[in-house]
C-alpha cells in the first residue's frame, strides 16, 4: 500500500513539473505588476524618464502585467543599485534606473559600499546616448565666475557647488573638472536628491552644479529663457560643443595638456549609457529577452516619443548589448588610468 502511494505521488510529480518548467513568459507576467527602481528621488531628471517609461513599457511586456514606480534614492544611486542586485526578486519582476557611472565605479573597486558587479547585472538599455545632451556646469548669474574662463582663473573666489555623494555625477564630475580643467569650486555634498540641489540653487545654499541638460530641460526649462537667472559655463561629455549651446566650451577645449584630456576622455565614457536600466542577475533567459525587448519596444512607441518631447528628454536608445559592450570596453583601461581615477574619486579634495 505504502509503495504504491509513492509511486502514485511521483508520477503526480512529474506531470505537474514539466507543466511549471512549460510557464510561458506571457503566463507569468499576467496579472502581476511590474516594478520600476529609481535610484534617485522625485523631481530630477532620472526621475522623470523612469517614469516616462514606466507609462508604456507594460503594453510591450508579454501578459501586459501593470507598472509601479518607487524611489529609492540615496549615495548618488548607490542603495537601488545594491537593492537590484542582492535583494530584488530574480524573476523578471523588478528592474530599476541606476546612475551611468556606478558600472565605472564597481569596476574600480575602491568603495566598500560597492556591492555589485556590473558585468554581472542584467542590462536592459539605455534611453539616450547622450547624442543630443550634455553635463553641463550651470550657476546662478550672481555667482563668482560670469564665464569658464573666471572659474579656472587662480586666486578667484571659489565657486560653491552642490553635489549628492561619491558615485553620482553631481558629486565625482566636479572633482573631475577641478582636477584636469582647474576650476576653482569648492564641494558641497550630501545633498538626498537632484531636486534638494535645484532647490538649494535656488535659495542661493550654493552657487551651482553639475547636470544633465535634459534634466533642465525636463524640470527646470525658465533657466534657460536668455533672461533667467541662471547661466552655464561648460559641457562636459561632449566630444563637439551641442548647437544649441555653440557659445559654451567643452571641457576637451580647456584640457591644458594630453593627460588631461585623456582623464576627461575615460571619465566621459560612461556618458554613451545616459540612463542605464538593470535588472538582476541570473533572470531567466526568456523573461530577460522579454525585458530587453520590450525596452527597445518602448523607444519606438509614438505616443512615448511625444510625450518625450514635450517633457524635453533626449530619446537615442543604447540597447543591452552595446551597453554590456561599453562596461567592458571600460573594464579594459590601464591599470594606471584606473589608478589615477580611484585616487581622484576617492580624494574628496574640492579646491
Amino acid at each position: 500500500m505504502q509503495t504504491s502511494r509513492i509511486a502514485a505521488f511521483v508520477a503526480a510529480a512529474l506531470l505537474i513539473a514539466p507543466q511549471a518548467r512549460a510557464q510561458s513568459v506571457e503566463d507569468f507576467y499576467q496579472g502581476k505588476t511590474l516594478t520600476v527602481i529609481v535610484g534617485n528621488g522625485p523631481g530630477g531628471g532620472f526621475d522623470v524618464y523612469a517614469r516616462l517609461l514606466a507609462r508604456h513599457i507594460g503594453k510591450y511586456v508579454p501578459g501586459h502585467p501593470g507598472v509601479v514606480v518607487q524611489n529609492m534614492p540615496g549615495a548618488g544611486s548607490l542603495v537601488a543599485a545594491n537593492y537590484i542586485y542582492n535583494v530584488a526578486p530574480r524573476d523578471g519582476s523588478t528592474f530599476g534606473l541606476i546612475a551611468r557611472n556606478l558600472p565605472l565605479i564597481g569596476l574600480l573597486g575602491n568603495n566598500s559600499n560597492v556591492r555589485f558587479d556590473p558585468r554581472k547585472f542584467t542590462w536592459l538599455g539605455s534611453s539616450s546616448d547622450f547624442s543630443d545632451d550634455a553635463y553641463v556646469l550651470i550657476v546662478r548669474k550672481d555667482a563668482p565666475a560670469r564665464s569658464i574662463a573666471d572659474a579656472v582663473r587662480p586666486g578667484g573666489t571659489p565657486l560653491v557647488l552642490g553635489g549628492t555623494a561619491a558615485g553620482g555625477g553631481s558629486s565625482d564630475v566636479p572633482k573631475i573638472l577641478h582636477d584636469t580643467v582647474g576650476i576653482n569650486m569648492r564641494l558641497v555634498a550630501g545633498y538626498r536628491d537632484s531636486a534638494a540641489i535645484y532647490l538649494a540653487m535656488e535659495n542661493r545654499e550654493v552657487d551651482g552644479r553639475t547636470t544633465e541638460l535634459s534634466s533642465i530641460r525636463s524640470t527646470r526649462p525658465g533657466w534657460l529663457l536668455p533672461d533667467s537667472n541662471f547661466r552655464i559655463l561648460l559641457q562636459y561629455a561632449r566630444r563637439t560643443r551641442l548647437e544649441s549651446l555653440s557659445d559654451v566650451p567643452t571641457a576637451r577645449e580647456f584640457a591644458p595638456n594630453p593627460k588631461a584630456r585623456e582623464l576627461i576622455e575615460f571619465t566621459e565614457a560612461p556618458f554613451a549609457m545616459a540612463y542605464p536600466y538593470a535588472a538582476p542577475p541570473d533572470l531567466p533567459r526568456d523573461r530577460a529577452a522579454a525585458l530587453q525587448g520590450a525596452f527597445m519596444a518602448v523607444h519606438r512607441d509614438p505616443q512615448f516619443l511625444q510625450e518625450a518631447k514635450v517633457t524635453g528628454v533626449d530619446v537615442s536608445p543604447v540597447n543591452a548589448a552595446d551597453l554590456r559592450r561599453a562596461i567592458e570596453d571600460l573594464s579594459r583601461a590601464s591599470p594606471e588610468t584606473f589608478d589615477y581615477v580611484r585616487k581622484l574619486l576617492a580624494s574628496g579634495k574640492d579646491g
